[in-house]
């Protein structure tokens, strides 16, 4: 009979990026905090701060997409996902944006979680990469949140 190699399990720092590990202990973080008395003046906070470190490139757009969002969507509740701007309805994120430095990629990326309301027909988009917004951007954004909140 042949030899076989017995399947050895990777190491966890083989798997996750240090990057990635940081964001699950954010998340981790935002849950613990939720857990207890979380006002959504306290999601607002949150969500203010982590644009307010983000460098100036993703910064001016992150701060342009809550504007979009709460102008489009006022019901939607601003909050940090992952460690990033988030806003959800009944406790469950519809959109985020994620800057392009928290995972050291070339892009920004605005994306819709499954309780976002974007179905059309069998395939959909649910993220966007973004790298400068042009008005017809923010029309197209401003679209999107209306109809990700049905």
């Amino acid at each position: 009979m042949p030899e076989t190699k017995k399947a050895t399990k990777a190491k966890s720092t083989e798997i996750w990026t240090d990057e990635e590990k940081a964001a699950m202990q954010e998340h981790a973080k935002d849950q613990k905090r939720r857990s207890g008395k979380s006002t959504d003046a306290d999601g607002l906070a949150d969500l203010q701060a982590k644009i307010a470190e983000m460098p100036d490139a993703d910064r001016v757009i992150a701060e342009r997409i809550h504007a979009i969002v709460s102008k489009a969507a006022p019901g939607l509740v601003p909050r940090t996902y992952y460690g990033m701007p988030a806003w959800a309805k009944d406790g469950k994120v519809i959109c985020f944006f994620q800057p392009k430095a928290k995972f050291k990629v070339r892009y920004n990326t605005l994306g819709f979680q499954p309780d976002a309301k974007l179905d059309d027909g069998t395939m959909w988009p649910t993220s966007w990469a973004i790298t400068k917004l042009t008005a017809a951007d923010e029309r197209q954004i401003e679209a999107l949140v209306k109809q990700s909140v049905g």
